[in-house]
């Protein structure tokens, strides 16, 4: 069944204001009326209301435990959830997506939704005799009927990692399993492989045209033409298909109010709150995945991971942008975001490479800013994918250092000057003083600490710097000289 709280999360999106009053967000929705005498409900389409009031009755002849209206409602309704709907929505559009999200919830409920695919393992296994396991297009489980006697160990295992073994699956693709599934519909028997033991399996792909959802595993020592696996996995394609297409229309939702966002919209707070994001502190993941074998794949498979599940079940609300995916993360700690994307990656095929940057934490009207830190950090985690994402308010040193980099890189920098001077007299006769340079820098001046760090003695640096200052005739003891030597150092390494 739909709730109240997906219903808002849905419309949200859609220019819908909402004010609950008293209804809990958990309130199921199973029938949605339009004004009609004596026909109850539980949502009202208040179409052709001349006012506020008309459509508030309207609701509450119908039983209904929400309202969708045109014109504000006052403050008072509180026995009623308030959907106040932007003019510029079309009724039909709207009405469209209200029906079709509560008819969804309707058949899920009576066991021929989209979500109800564990029911369906059920009585599939009842009709063949055997167990049987629904697996996604990635080859993931998606449901399975109650265990029996018959199952073996590799069946088992399946199960319980939600993936079948990797020996499994490499003995199915050297067998050509995988490449029947994407080419032909008819149930292929695959025989026991003796290097694994176990019993036979009959699998059937679950595709809709010419795609192909996912597959339909049986355990049985020989082969079977039942009938009902065919149009069990059939089945199975059409409770994909519907899963997806819901799935799909909240992801275009919520990704769009998420970059409204992100752009710095002028009504952020309200948008926020129509994702059901709080008033505290926010951080901006940024995003990036990749393989080698599938290097579009990746990033699709790393959004829909990160948007399963829908209102309060999910922490963040996300989009994606070209070829990023940005979440907008409630919470102040760095290592709470860190592991969040931690989780992400784990839930990815293997091979999968995943690179994130974090902002700093951020109020609701300062995203804009904080998706631009996001972005910074992942360029910088992209130069070395092997640490933590880096956090902006962590890492903000390094993020300057690396915008100076970018500009020296690009040509920008200096090509005179007295770093340039010293650069090229130590290109020319092997002498150290850029290097010398940096490590008197770095110790803020002092001889004895500097000639630690390059292994010489503290007079060797005084002789060094009266040298450079013959060279460059830059004054060492101006203040302003000496940071605009460390910047354009710190640019050059």
């Amino acid at each position: 069944m739909i709730t109240l709280d997906r219903l808002v999360n849905v419309l949200g999106g859609y220019g819908v204001a909402a004010r609950l009053g008293a209804v809990p967000r958990s309130a199921e929705l199973r029938r949605v009326v339009i004004p009609e005498p004596a026909v109850t409900g539980d949502v009202m389409l208040a179409i052709g209301a001349d006012s506020a009031a008309q459509a508030l009755g309207w609701a509450r002849d119908a039983g209904a435990v929400a309202v969708v209206v045109r014109k504000d409602v006052p403050d008072d309704a509180d026995d009623i959830a308030v959907l106040t709907v932007d003019p510029a929505v079309p009724w039909s559009e709207l009405a469209a997506v209200v029906y079709g999200l509560v008819l969804e919830g309707r058949e899920t409920e009576s066991g021929r939704g989209p979500t109800d695919l564990f029911a369906l393992a059920d009585s599939l296994a009842d009709a063949i005799g055997a167990p049987v396991v629904i697996e996604g297009r990635r080859a993931q489980v998606l449901a399975y009927s109650p265990l029996r006697d018959d199952a073996d160990e590799a069946w088992m295992q399946t199960i319980l990692a939600r993936r079948a073994p990797d020996k499994v699956r490499e003995s199915y693709d050297r067998r050509g399993v995988f490449a029947h599934l994407n080419a032909s519909d008819e149930p292929l028997f695959v025989p026991p492989d003796p290097a694994l033991g176990g019993a036979g399996r009959m699998v059937a792909a679950a595709r809709v045209g010419r795609e192909l959802l996912g597959s339909v595993w049986v355990i049985t020592d020989a082969e079977m033409h039942e009938p009902a696996l065919r149009d069990g996995a059939r089945t199975v394609a059409l409770h994909l298909l519907r899963s997806r297409a819901s799935a799909d229309l909240e992801r275009q939702v919520e990704s769009e109010a998420v970059l409204r966002l992100l752009d710095g919209a002028a009504d952020a707070v309200t948008v926020a709150s129509r994702l059901g994001l709080g008033r505290g502190a926010l951080r901006v993941i940024a995003l990036r995945a990749s393989m080698q074998t599938e290097p579009h794949t990746a990033l699709l498979v790393a959004f829909e991971r990160a948007t399963s599940g829908f209102g309060w079940s999910r922490p963040g609300r996300t989009a994606l942008a070209g070829n990023t995916v940005y979440t907008v993360l409630p919470c102040d700690d760095a290592d709470v975001a860190r592991r969040w994307v931690g989780a992400l990656r784990d839930g990815l095929p293997r091979g999968t490479a995943v690179v994130a940057g974090i902002s700093g934490p951020a109020g609701v009207g300062e995203l804009a800013s904080a998706r631009r830190e996001a972005d910074e950090c992942l360029a910088l985690h992209e130069l070395d994918p092997h640490v933590e994402p880096p956090a902006y308010d962590e890492s903000w040193d390094d993020v300057l250092l690396q915008r100076l980099r970018t500009v020296a890189s690009s040509g920008r920098g200096p090509s005179r000057g007295p770093i340039a001077e010293l650069r090229r007299h130590d290109a020319a006769r092997g002498t150290p003083y850029v290097e010398t340079l940096r490590a008197w820098l770095e110790a803020h001046g002092d001889p004895v600490r500097a000639g630690v760090t390059l292994g010489v003695h503290e007079n060797t640096v005084r002789y060094r710097l009266r040298k450079m200052a013959e060279i460059t005739s830059v004054d060492f003891t101006d203040g302003r000289k000496r940071v605009a030597l460390m910047i354009e150092l710190a640019a050059l390494s």
